[in-house]
């Protein structure tokens, strides 16, 4: 230890002196450095009671009004079902996590529900990052190569994307399965979402390298790509002097931004501070105040991911008039709702790029 080596060559005072100084030491490290569990306990459970609400309440009122619409349905209809369905799933297990930090972190749910859980919520984090990284693919499809768009984005092959994002991102995440509820030996307390400790944290980092490059990395960087090709189309399309236009590609560029943007706050801090942690969790000699302020920034870091259930319903509303439309469909009569089949051409679903988001970002909608 430290304090040995540092001590090692020195006059070594009696043992009355040592005694008064480690006590001395211990209670200013004490002092300086308080528990985790504090911080932790009330940021969790109001920082995801916060959450459960506003994305119950957010997601649930989307999904009423696209199922209510479900005869305007298009590719990009089905993956913003899919992707509320998924911020639904994951908000309606965190009042267990909740009730988990209200309780100092005793767990009295059993074992089956602590693996399912955190299983859960890791599945649906992770879905609704590939439900973002394919609608961003359609919206590309649509504006850069719109003629292409008509044959490649349609309901049936969105439809087979959404269930193959399913089951892949369920297959992958099956480890966290694995990890059940444990009786802590000091407190006695029955304990879950707690990270692992010796050899599991090897196994833990390898699941964390293969999730921060297939889940995050790859996606943002596609989402990145196709907005970037949106915005090159965009700006070399547009004739300056059309003010119509010019609105077009200003709301376009305003909607890639916020997309942007959310998917940063949202998944970048969370799966940068979580390997950090990690590398952090298999170092020696670490101070205690170290080791503190690192669990801070992870309970900070995945309330932030977690709160992204709550941005999507507004991506939803100011991603352009695909919803909006939707909204005031819904608000309609049933009787006014349009039935009748409807065809486009590559040159009108061009056109509809200025008039209506849906079918910029869709091509022609399946209406039944």
């Amino acid at each position: 230890m430290f304090p040995e080596t540092t001590f090692e060559y020195t006059i070594s005072p009696s043992p009355t002196v040592m005694a008064l100084a480690n006590t001395t030491f211990l209670q200013n490290t004490t002092e300086e450095c308080p528990s985790i569990d504090d911080f932790r306990n009330k940021v969790y459970s109001t920082a995801y009671s916060i959450i459960t609400v506003f994305g119950l309440v957010g997601n649930g009122f989307a999904l009423l009004v696209l199922l209510r619409t479900f005869r305007q349905r298009s590719a990009f209809h089905i993956y913003m079902l899919n992707l509320a369905v998924s911020d639904l799933l994951c908000v309606s297990v965190l009042p267990l996590r909740v009730v988990y930090y209200v309780n100092k972190g005793q767990w009295n749910h059993g074992d089956f529900l602590c693996r399912i859980s955190s299983y859960t919520l890791y599945v649906n984090l992770y879905c609704s990052i590939f439900f973002m990284m394919a609608m961003s693919f359609t919206r590309f499809l649509a504006i850069v190569f719109p003629v292409q768009n008509l044959r490649l984005a349609t309901e049936r092959k969105a439809r087979g994307v959404c269930i193959c994002i399913w089951v892949f991102i369920c297959a992958v995440s099956s480890p966290f399965l694995m990890a059940g509820q444990t009786v802590d030996e000091k407190t006695n307390k029955t304990k879950c979402f707690e990270p692992p400790s010796g050899q599991g944290v090897g196994k833990l980092m390898a699941l964390n390298y293969f999730s921060l490059v297939v889940g995050f990395i790859i996606p943002f960087l596609v989402i990145i790509l196709c907005y970037a090709g949106i915005i090159r189309a965009l700006l070399g399309r547009a004739n300056a002097s059309q003010q119509k236009q010019r609105t077009t590609r200003i709301k376009a560029i305003r909607m890639i931004a916020i997309v942007t943007v959310t998917f940063l706050v949202s998944f970048m801090p969370y799966h940068i501070q979580r390997t950090v942690h990690l590398h952090f969790m298999t170092r020696k000699g670490t101070s205690t105040c170290d080791e503190v302020t690192m669990q801070k920034s992870v309970v900070v870091t995945l309330c932030l991911a977690a709160s992204n259930s709550c941005f999507d319903p507004l991506l939803y509303f100011f991603s352009g008039e695909n919803f909006r439309n939707r909204l005031s469909t819904f608000r309609r009569p049933s009787g006014v709702l349009h039935t009748g089949p409807r065809k486009a051409s590559p040159s009108e679903a061009l056109k509809a790029l200025e008039d209506n988001d849906n079918q910029a970002c869709n091509g022609p909608a399946n209406v039944a």
